[in-house]
Formats: structure tokens, sequence, C-alpha cells
């Protein structure tokens, strides 16, 4: 008697997506497989302990083998070892590129060098993030920096391109690197409240409009520095507050439009023109590496805390800067107009981020 068997062979890697999630977020395969145990999955699949201790080595060693791909993607692609689908593919970088807020929080702003490497221990512990998970995080940030730092063209299209990365996460990793080329500083308490999401909003609104690649497409680093001619040229706007007749007609014309429109006016009446000071004088110090790196801390000082002490609401916040940014263009005296509104346009989006009511 003749019996027919159909044998199917294959080689595409299996990846599991729990235990890779396991493996970059630093456990041993000892913690993985105890893990993977009170998930129930014995229970579930029928397997006994010994084969769930290979099946978790064996994945290991896989994502190991890997690990060294990830690190430039289009290699994963191009690659003949690991049979892998493209949404797979795709999975795989994504995630290994994927970071904790928790984690960015600490380190953005920072230089990506060996001195900010030693704290990770210390962050480690803060977080609750595993040493190797930071480490891995950390090294993403610096890889990601180190090759596209000095790229011609859109920042975020080179990291599109380079790490296959998402449109969302690609912007990510854009304001990571426009941080930490630029030092801003982010650490301060009083910007604790501040999340990596809020940064990140901000950092894009400066790319578009503050950098070299606002205004000139094919210089290097053109979404990577800011634009030190520009910055320069922000010291014309101080006549805004030191010349007492512009400084009073730009308040008579604030007033006279929000008189009966904003449940502060009579705070913002009386407070005008410190307000105006603060968001000028921030223009003018930004020449100064240090003043750069301190934008963050001028703006919650001079504009949002001083907001926040008078109860202003979200809303009242946001008729405002809109009408202090226009109405500068009704001021016969003032020439700087395509100056100023580079400057507020992005700086109104940013304090509206800032700005927790």
């Amino acid at each position: 008697m003749t019996s027919e068997l159909d044998i199917f062979v294959g080689n595409t890697t299996l990846i599991d997506e729990d235990v890779y999630r396991l493996w970059l977020d630093g456990y041993s395969v000892s913690d993985a497989v105890a893990l993977r145990v009170r998930s129930g999955i014995l229970e579930q699949t029928g397997a006994t302990a010994g084969v769930l201790q290979s099946d978790t080595m064996d994945h290991y060693r896989t994502f190991h083998m890997l690990e060294r791909l990830l690190h430039a993607p289009p290699k994963l692609l191009h690659q003949l070892i690991f049979q892998i689908p493209p949404s797979r593919q795709a999975l795989l970088i994504e995630r290994y590129y994927a970071f904790d807020e928790a984690f960015v929080r600490e380190v953005l702003g920072k230089k990506l060098s060996k001195g900010t490497k030693k704290d990770l221990d210390d962050i480690s512990t803060k977080t609750g993030i595993t040493l190797k998970s930071c480490r891995r995080q950390f090294d993403n940030f610096k890889r990601v920096f180190k090759v596209v730092e000095e790229m011609r063209g859109s920042l975020v299209d080179n990291i599109q391109q380079h790490f296959l990365l998402s449109d969302r996460l690609a912007r990510d990793y854009a304001a990571i690197v426009f941080f930490a080329n630029n030092r801003f500083e982010t650490g301060k308490k009083k910007l604790q409240y501040l999340s990596f999401g809020d940064f990140a909003f901000c950092a894009e609104l400066m790319i578009q409009n503050w950098t070299l690649g606002a205004v000139d497409s094919q210089v290097d680093d053109m979404d990577v520095d800011l634009d030190k001619e520009f910055l320069q040229d922000l010291k014309e706007l101080k006549v805004l507050v030191a010349d007492k007749d512009l400084l009073d007609l730009h308040k008579s014309l604030v007033c006279t439009t929000l008189r009966g429109k904003l449940g502060v006016f009579s705070e913002m009446e009386a407070n005008f023109k410190n307000l105006s000071r603060g968001l000028v004088n921030v223009a003018a110090k930004l020449t100064h590496n240090k003043d750069v790196r301190d934008l963050f801390v001028d703006l919650v000082e001079k504009f949002v805390e001083p907001c926040r002490s008078d109860h202003w609401p979200l809303n009242d916040v946001r008729l405002f800067l809109n009408q202090y940014s226009a109405s500068v263009h009704s001021l016969d005296g003032f020439r700087h107009q395509a100056l100023w509104d580079r400057y507020m346009g992005t700086l109104c989006g940013c304090l509206l981020r800032l700005y927790h009511d």
C-alpha cells in the first residue's frame, strides 16, 4: 500500500512580536521566559517550560544577528540570509528605533556624547527603563545624528531615506537631532511640565522657519543649524520696545482691537509693556549661543508664567498673540515687517503649545 505525503519546506524567519518587545526592552532570556510564563502562554499552547526556554533563546539569537542590519536598515531589505516579508521588516525597523517618552525627555537637548552616555545608569534608575534599553535608544539617537547632521536636503527626508522610518517617527528623530545640535535646555525644573511632543512641535516650526533651509534648500546642514544671519537681524526688533512712541502705539492698537474680547483685558493692558519687552528681548538675545540654549526657559519665564499667574485662558492667549503680532503691520515707523513675521509666526505657535492653562 502506498501513501502520499505532501511536504512544504520554507525558510521564512519567524518573528514573535511579544518576544521582540521583551528583547528590545532589555530583558535577559531568563527574565523574558518568566514574563512569558506569567502571561499564561504555557496554558494557551500546551508547551513545556523547556520548549518555551528554547523558543525564547532561539528568538533572541535571531534578534542579535539581525541587530547589525537594523543599524543600517537598507541592508536589512537587501540581504538574503533572513527571509522576512516586507511588512515584517518594516515592523522590525520601526520598533527598533521607537523610544520611550521618559527616556527621551532625560536626554533631549544634551550632547550625544560619551559624557551623556555615562549618565544612562542614573536615567535607567530614575525612569525604570532597563539599562540595556536606554543604551539602545541612546545609540539610535547618536547613530541617526551622525548620519544626517551634515547632509544637504530635508532632515526628515534624509532620516526616512537612510533609516526607513515612518513619517511620524522620522519627524520625532528630526526634533531630537535638531535639539541635540542646538543644545536647547529642556531639563530645568520649570520645563518639566512639557512633554517631548511639545518640544517636537516647536522643533518642527523652527526647522521650517528659522533654519538655513527655510531660505536656501541647497545648503549643507540646512535643517540642523539655525540661520545665523536671521538671528543677527533679530536685534533690529528692539526698536519696538526701545522707541517709546512705537511701544505706546503698539499697545494702543492691540488694546483698541481686543477691548471687550478678552476676559483678562485689564491684566493684559496693565502688563502689555512687560510682555512685549519679554518677547522682543528674547529675539534680540538669540545672537549668543547661551541665549539660544535658554530659549524655552526664557519663553516660560517672560511670557508663560506671567500669563499663567494672571489666569489667562488659552483662548485669550491666542487672541492676544494674534493681535500683538498682526498689529505691527500698522506701525508706520517700523521697517522690519518680514523679519517680524518670520520670528513671530514661529514664536506664536510655540507659545501656544507651551501654554498649559
